[in-house]
């Protein structure tokens, strides 16, 4: 069974003094996946890939490469390669020099270096490159050569700490679908750090939400999405609305939450976290924008079945960003700030701040948790983690 991982962490923990940055954390790694690992700035990702890497070793628990541990191995002697966010090139050597640096470092015959480099470069979509400088390539070229330069020497697994974080949107938007395209053609399995949700989401057949040390869940980007299993992950993982209540009614196929800030939402009974939560329980609820249909006042579809959410609000901001656009509104019974998607059909185009619009959601769409003793975090539009 473990050869079918490329790696595996078992109960691993670490800890500096008294501060714990990775708590019993476990994951498998299938072959030739692209996982991710996302959380915000001092969750512990860092920490947990400098273990794995073999910079730091772990207080406790175990890693496996290929089914074997590599507890006490150093770095060089591990099948793992990294990727930094700086990428680390070396500005003196051209670009086959610096695919070369780690075969030349451990003595390979120079016509296996020649032959290795040149099949190396060919594999990332640069065949051509190996005589030119570093300062002759693009953003996105030079990130292939910093893979590349990992990639020659053959790692079972290459890990990558946040390498887009220095490129510019354009190219990191860009480089998102390269990176998945060259791994899907590679085969190498990545482990990929990020505080960004869009990179994780985008690129990975995995992901491993982390929070405070620990895995909130692991899933696919669409389970995390869509299916979310704690507050954190709700609020962390793409946008929702939130609202605190307290869980007044499950009954007939319905749950009914009566919220703090007055009124009442509504939703499924299997989108109530546990499914039988005791009447009179806090409850955290969540409601993506893009779920909220908004017509203008007076206009919406009179509908008065049970489950169906019906608010009103007043427009405060439009902010405009192509296909993502989106408007902020204040609730006018409650003063409740939302953020809702705005339909891309045209028919909102005159929105203007002030206006007032009748907003409706099915109940299906409410997710709800028990409430959590501090706000969870929240990403913003670039996602980045906020409180």
């Amino acid at each position: 069974m473990a050869d079918q991982f490329d790696l595996e962490c078992r109960d691993v923990v670490k800890t500096f003094g008294q501060f714990t940055a990775v708590d019993q954390v476990s994951l498998t790694i299938p072959q030739g996946s692209f996982f991710s690992i996302l959380g915000p700035s001092g969750c512990g990702k860092t920490t947990l890939l400098r273990m794995l890497a073999g910079f730091i070793e772990p207080a406790k628990g175990d890693i496996l490469i290929k089914g074997k541990s590599v507890l006490g191995v150093a770095p060089n002697r591990r099948p793992v390669n990294m990727v930094f966010q700086h990428l680390a090139l070396f500005p003196m050597m051209n670009v086959a020099q610096n695919v070369a640096y780690g075969l030349r470092r451990r003595g390979v015959d120079r016509a296996i270096i020649d032959k290795k480099v040149a099949e190396t470069l060919a594999r990332v979509g640069l065949p051509d490159a190996g005589p030119k400088q570093i300062t002759q390539l693009s953003g996105g070229q030079k990130q292939r050569i910093a893979i590349a330069r990992c990639l020659v020497l053959d790692p079972a697994v290459l890990l990558l700490d946040e390498p887009l974080g220095a490129l510019d949107l354009k190219l990191r938007e860009h480089m998102k679908v390269e990176l998945k395209q060259l791994q899907h053609e590679i085969g190498t399995t990545f482990v990929y750090i990020t505080h960004d949700q869009s990179e994780a989401l985008v690129m990975s057949d995995q992901v491993a939400v982390m929070n405070a040390g620990r895995f909130e869940q692991v899933g696919t980007p669409q389970e995390l999405y869509y299916h979310p299993q704690t507050p954190f992950v709700a609020g962390f993982v793409g946008e929702s609305n939130r609202w605190q209540g307290t869980l007044e009614t499950m009954a007939d196929g319905q749950a009914i939450i009566r919220l703090d800030s007055g009124g009442v939402i509504y939703t499924d009974p299997e989108q109530v976290a546990g499914h039988s939560q005791p009447i009179g329980q806090r409850m955290d609820v969540f409601v993506r924008p893009e779920a909220i249909t908004i017509a203008a006042k007076g206009q919406s579809s009179p509908d008065a079945a049970p489950g169906i959410n019906n608010m009103q609000g007043r427009v405060e901001n439009l902010l405009f960003n192509g296909a993502a656009s989106s408007v902020q509104l204040r609730e006018t019974t409650t003063g409740h700030e939302m953020n809702v998607a705005l339909p891309q059909t045209g028919a909102f185009a005159g929105l203007r701040n002030g206006d007032e619009l009748d907003l409706s959601w099915s109940a299906g769409q409410t997710k709800c948790f028990p409430a959590t003793k501090t706000a969870p975090v929240t990403a913003n539009a670039a996602g980045e983690a906020v409180a």
